[in-house]
């Protein structure tokens, strides 16, 4: 039975060293078949940009669950506006609407959840927010009479 890797060994100084520095951290050539693999080290101070297979599936059931229930809140919207008098297509219209506005708040939130230090910026959620306030926007004044 293979016993597993401890990890992280401090190189013994009382090792003999090889000629020319033939295997020194930084050595033109390959460390020899069998030998331990130099592990890179994050920065300090760097943002942490990894996030795990784990993290992204569960944020992506949120968010289709999220999806599902708006589905519902825009057929309810829908119908709640035809009963006001409303026409059927603004109606539909702002339904819709609400359901886009919606979908990319939720999207910049559940972003933000999953991995701060990499989706938190201007780029991706100021984006996500503008367009979700702006369709929802949209929804209220297309579903004014």
């Amino acid at each position: 039975m293979q016993t597993p890797d401890p990890g992280f060994k401090v190189p013994d100084s009382s090792a003999p060293k090889a000629p020319n520095g033939a295997n020194s951290p930084l050595s033109p050539t390959p460390p020899a078949e069998g030998a331990p693999a130099i592990e890179v080290a994050p920065v300090a101070g760097a943002p942490a940009t990894d996030t795990s297979s784990r993290d992204i599936a569960i944020g992506g059931a949120i968010f289709l669950i999220l999806l599902v229930i708006f589905f519902f809140a825009r057929n309810a919207y829908a119908n709640h506006l035809v009963r006001k008098r409303v026409s059927p297509s603004s109606a539909d219209t702002a339904g819709w609407l609400m359901f886009f506005g919606l979908s990319f708040l939720s999207a910049a939130v559940v972003l933000g959840l999953l991995n701060a230090s990499k989706f938190l910026n201007f780029a991706v959620t100021g984006t996500l927010l503008v367009f979700g306030i702006a369709a929802i926007a949209g929804a209220l004044l297309s579903g004014r009479r």
